[in-house]
């Protein structure tokens, strides 16, 4: 999963090096933390939120192929 939001954070990022995602492990939850640079924020975000909605939706999409569950925060 931390592979998937990397991949996908990495293609629409124009400083892909800066692109930094850790995973933490919450009682029955998994945290993804996105870090990117911050004149990539706007991207990765995307109007009103849409690109960074689709991106939660494909990873709780594949959290549920793993049988846990996981959010994402943009940092």
């Amino acid at each position: 999963m931390r592979e998937l939001v990397e991949y996908i954070a990495k293609s629409l990022a124009s400083k892909p090096e800066e692109v930094k995602v850790t995973e933490v492990v919450e009682e029955d939850r998994v945290v993804f933390r996105l870090e990117v640079a911050e004149e990539d924020k706007g991207k990765i975000i995307g109007r009103e939120g849409r690109v960074a909605q689709a991106i939660r939706v494909l990873l709780r999409v594949a959290a549920v192929k793993e049988g846990t569950r996981a959010t994402l925060e943009i940092v």
